[in-house]
């Protein structure tokens, strides 16, 4: 193939056509390492001995027979033969977005007078910069007696803690400045480095509302039925997830992600807690790592209008996304929550060209009018009893017969954001 045939041809790929691209370019590779090099006189001179024996092609493809998994086998390694991870495109480095957006976002609080000891724990953006999320600052003004900052070693949370005792007007305003890059999966790169082994592992185990046996591998099991290649098994999961859940915005907050219910039931839907849950525990069920991802929508979509942000209050606009892992390709976005809210509040219908085209967007891409706080589950908050499903809603612990709650009217808090110059 001439070179300016193959430039063509590589510029003409699409973003799921890098499976191909991948082939073609190994089995070029072959050809050339296997090109004769001219003879000189003497060497054709003498003449050439024969084996007997035909050597193989030199462009014939043999993939390695994978060694059978035992229990303390890396996640990572022995991929299955024939998969997409076995015949993994040459490693490229992550180049940084280009396009980045700034916003700062307001969390304003305001207590009612209590007399006893008022705590207060605040989940923070993501503590770690990523290619798509940067924190760049935190500043806090109020009257709290004891206020500190404090990063929780599972699933990079961290929180804002305060506590008030026999204060008459308990206050606290807390802002944050993030840029973010909308995050794309690119089919023909890999990550440089894979993800740790111990955090591959947790996120392939059931959690208190996310199980990954019983009803969830049987789910799966139909669901991706002789389908081999990772990537394709979670886009068949994503498509029944889409096609098989309803939006509720009727329930409060993200809903309550409680994925056994639903399991056991035979309803599957709610808010994004629910519908994105579901995705993860179909994942983790069938052996792919899969996560939620708690966050905060903070500004307007190029998608669709309910998709974002319609002023500056996003006081209600905690939404929860979901990713999965493939070995050497790394953590793969996806939001089916998202195209099941367009369907009900956009009202639109299975043969409308803009849903399909967003079902194809929204597997593999975030539209970055959003930003993440944790993937923590399980949580247990210091100095706070008991153990939570997970953390996103600002929580409080106030004396008994306190006029506190932690419903956003009764709480009295209020989330803002703007979008600022970049800083």
């Amino acid at each position: 193939m001439k070179r300016r045939h193959f430039l063509a041809s590589l510029a003409a790929l699409s973003l799921f056509g890098g499976e191909a691209w991948a082939e073609k370019k190994q089995q070029a590779g072959s050809t050339k390492k296997t090109a004769t090099k001219p003879k000189s006189a003497s060497s054709r001179a003498k003449p050439a001995k024969s084996s007997g024996r035909k050597k193989p092609p030199a462009q014939e493809y043999r993939p390695r027979t994978p060694v059978a998994h035992t229990a303390n086998d890396p996640v990572t390694e022995t991929p299955p033969q024939g998969t997409s991870a076995s015949r993994l495109p040459p490693v490229k480095a992550a180049e940084p977005p280009a396009e980045w957006r700034t916003y700062e976002i307001t969390t304003t609080v305001n207590l009612k007078a209590s007399n006893g000891l008022i705590k207060l724990w605040l989940p923070l953006p993501l503590n770690q910069d990523t290619l798509f999320q940067r924190t760049l600052a935190h500043g806090w003004s109020g009257n709290p007696e004891r206020a500190s900052m404090r990063r929780l070693p599972d699933g990079n949370l961290e929180i804002f803690h305060a506590e008030w005792l026999n204060q008459n007007e308990p206050a606290l305003q807390i802002k944050t400045t993030v840029s973010t890059a909308d995050r794309h999966f690119d089919v023909t790169r890999r990550t440089v480095a894979p993800e740790r082994e111990d955090i591959l592992r947790r996120n392939l185990q059931a959690s208190q509302l996310i199980p990954n046996d019983g009803l969830a591998h049987q789910l799966g099991e139909r669901i991706v039925g002789r389908i081999k290649d990772p990537v394709a098994q979670a886009k068949a999961v994503y498509d029944w997830v889409v096609d098989n859940t309803i939006y509720n915005p009727a329930l409060a907050g993200c809903g309550t992600g409680d994925v056994r219910r639903q399991l056991n039931e035979g309803q599957y839907g709610g808010r994004s807690a629910d519908i994105n849950g579901l995705f993860v525990s179909v994942c983790r069920a069938i052996g792919i790592p899969a996560r939620c991802v708690y966050g905060l929508r903070v500004g307007p979509s190029r998608l669709f209008r309910n998709l974002g942000l319609t002023s500056d209050d996003a006081t209600r606009g905690h939404h929860v996304r979901a990713e999965f892992y493939i070995p050497g390709y790394g953590w793969i976005p996806v939001d089916p929550s998202d195209v099941r809210r367009a369907i009900s509040l956009e009202v639109l219908s299975d043969r409308d060209s803009r849903l399909q085209a967003l079902r194809k967007v929204l597997f593999g891409v975030w539209e970055m009018n959003w930003i993440a706080f944790n993937v923590g589950s399980d949580v247990t908050l210091p100095g706070k009893s008991g153990t939570l499903p997970f953390v996103l809603l600002p929580q409080l612990s106030a004396p008994e017969g306190s006029r506190n709650g932690i419903d956003p009217e009764g709480f009295g808090y209020r989330i803002t954001t703007r979008q600022v110059a970049d800083i």
